[in-house]
């Protein structure tokens, strides 16, 4: 049997967790169909996006958004980062790292909301 490295079990975690996510999305109502496509989104999808960067970002991100799987996404971490890169990785993920596409769940609009309340420093709060 081959020996699994410490990156093919992390790509293994990352896959698990990716293959999994339709579950805790369905049952907090952030379906294929849901993300608004303009504006700032209404005060419901913001606690739903809100608990998106919580729960399912925060799996990989760490709970407080210092990293762990994934590279930190705080304030300082993000300040060099252009936005509308930040807002494409959200929406196609990254090709060859275990940040899987969250097309299905939101859209642009929405991921530059996030990207927004990110720099703000207070993503917890709508």
């Amino acid at each position: 049997m081959a020996r699994t490295t410490a990156t093919g079990r992390r790509a293994l975690h990352a896959l698990t967790a990716v293959v999994a996510l339709g579950a805790p999305l369905a049952v907090m109502g952030v379906e294929a169909g849901a993300p608004t496509t303009s504006g700032t989104p209404d005060a419901p999808r913001q606690r739903e996006l809100v608990r998106l960067l919580r729960q399912d970002c925060g799996s990989c991100h760490g709970m407080r958004l210092t990293g762990g799987l994934g590279p930190p996404l705080t304030p300082q971490a993000l300040r060099d980062k252009p936005s509308d890169s930040l807002v494409a990785t959200i929406v196609s993920g990254r090709a060859g790292t275990a940040m899987p596409p969250w097309r299905p769940f939101l859209s642009e609009a929405e991921a530059a909301w996030l990207v927004a309340r990110l720099r703000e420093g207070d993503p917890h709060a709508p």
